[in-house]
């Protein structure tokens, strides 16, 4: 079949719309029809560079929940007409990762940027006769799409599909880094740093895990005013304000947790970040940057006299096929907020529009509809 996706033909450049030739579903693989795709800041990190791929042409996008309209050999989770979330890491179930329940880990995921389908390593989309890679495995910047099964989560036909695309990445990552990475308990001080999608779901996570004081940090008014909306009791601009917040509103012993959610990870982040976390606390570092990068600022005498933890998070340590569902039904039930997460949606050929506003910080999330 044709369609259309939003094509990266190298790095640097804007993303394209181009003629989408699919192929249909092989062993294992699943076609879906899409209802909207969330516009993570991922995929702008494949877009400038900073996260190389394996090919190019490249099909964006890897927030996206939809409808099952085919099915290939093999393909025993779903059936056509079921109703999915597509994980941004595959969940394979068997490997050892996912058997003590680590799926955020699973060993398919050592095959996430290729582009390439994990059943056979071949291609079912196409772009001016070329075959093209997938962002994580997905190209949910396409209204439908070819993933393997082990990418979908099955979801009740209840459950909004704009929302559901949400959950895919975004969101269960910063909830999870919260709620499993950070182990946030009742009656703590949390801060997170940074409110994107991600720092919008560490914000959640950590007010619906208890916290009594959650800090957001982020240079943004429009952030700051946003996130008193989704749980947070204070917001300040800078580290600098938010160590002498600290100071004040904990009585000199900080943040026993810390949760660095920013656009773009740096290094030197590390050790002002750690300045804000009390003794025996622990730090999470979530962000994503330039694969190059391995100089970190970091004192190493404070982690050891302050018996400090600094730890990474992937997917907020979540499992798919577990948290996706629990979120929704947390957000059916009133008490996650995704409605309030999108600030703009788009149309497909909206997208670098869609992505220019989330660089001048002016979007929460924006989603792509289909």
């Amino acid at each position: 079949m044709k369609t259309q996706a939003a094509v990266l033909w190298e790095p640097g450049q804007s993303w394209q719309i181009e003629e989408l030739v699919l192929d249909a579903p092989k062993y294992g693989e699943v076609k879906v029809e899409l209802a909207a795709s969330g516009m993570c800041h991922s995929d702008e990190h494949v877009r400038d560079g900073s996260v190389p791929v394996g090919m190019y042409p490249y099909i964006g996008g890897h927030e996206g929940a939809g409808v099952v309209t085919e099915i290939g050999r093999g393909v025993t989770t779903v059936e056509v007409g079921d109703h999915v979330a597509l994980g941004f890491i595959p969940a394979c179930g068997r490997c050892p990762s996912c058997a003590t329940g680590r799926s955020s880990i699973c060993d398919l995921g050592a095959n996430l940027l290729a582009g390439v389908q994990l059943s056979d390593g071949t291609a079912r989309h196409h772009v001016n006769g070329q075959d093209a890679g997938l962002m994580c495995l997905l190209g949910t910047f396409a209204p439908v799409t070819v993933v393997n099964e082990a990418s979908c989560v099955k979801l009740t036909k209840d459950i909004p599909l704009d929302k559901a695309a949400l959950v895919g990445c975004g969101v269960t990552t910063g909830w999870g880094s919260s709620v499993y990475a950070a182990e946030v308990s009742a009656g703590e001080t949390v801060v997170v740093l940074g409110m994107g999608g991600v720092g919008c779901g560490a914000v959640q996570g950590a007010a619906l895990a208890g916290a009594r004081h959650v800090v957001l940090v982020d240079p943004s008014p429009f952030k700051r005013d946003q996130a008193k909306v989704f749980g947070a009791t204070h917001a300040v601009a800078s580290i600098d304000e938010a160590l002498a917040l600290l100071q004040d509103i904990t009585w000199g012993q900080l943040a026993d947790k810390v949760l660095i959610t920013v656009d773009v990870a740096d290094g030197a982040l590390i050790a002002p970040a750690m300045s804000l976390v009390a003794k025996g606390g622990i730090c999470v570092q979530v962000s994503v940057g330039d694969l190059t990068q391995t100089d970190v600022s970091l004192s190493l005498f404070d982690l050891t006299a302050m018996r400090k933890t600094l730890k990474g998070a992937w997917f907020g340590n979540a499992n798919i096929r577990f948290d996706i569902p629990h979120l929704l039904r947390l957000y059916m039930e009133g008490h996650l907020k995704l409605d309030e997460m999108i600030t703009r949606t788009y149309t497909l050929d909206q997208v670098n529009e869609g992505y220019e506003a989330m660089r001048k910080a002016e979007n929460v999330r924006g989603v792509i509809m289909y």
